[in-house]
């Protein structure tokens, strides 16, 4: 699943507050119970580890002029609310960079 989400800010800005507020994304996942741990791989990528629902997902987000894209892979047992899923990230990843 890849969910763009749009921004007018510079790439670093993006950057700065993906940092500083990474800790809070485990708090716009539904159901309250999950942790997620963040790497930045280089300094356009922030890999993640979800662990939701007794599932562990993986994802990125990276960052471009323009936009952040988000990338999951949704296991089968969670592709049936993939729309549910990415109407969520949009909406919680523009409140994540304001």
């Amino acid at each position: 699943m890849q969910v763009p989400i749009p921004h007018d800010l510079p790439k670093e800005e993006v950057r700065r507050r993906l940092r500083e507020r990474s800790h809070e994304i485990a708090d716009h996942i539904p159901g309250g119970m999950a942790e997620v741990t963040t790497n930045w791989s280089n300094e356009d990528q922030m890999d993640m580890t979800i662990t939701a629902m007794g599932q562990n997902l993986v994802g990125k987000v990276e960052v471009e002029e323009g936009r952040m894209l988000l990338s999951v892979e949704l296991p089968m047992a969670l592709s049936f609310i993939q729309p549910v899923i990415e109407a969520a990230v949009k909406k919680q990843g523009q409140k994540l960079l304001s």
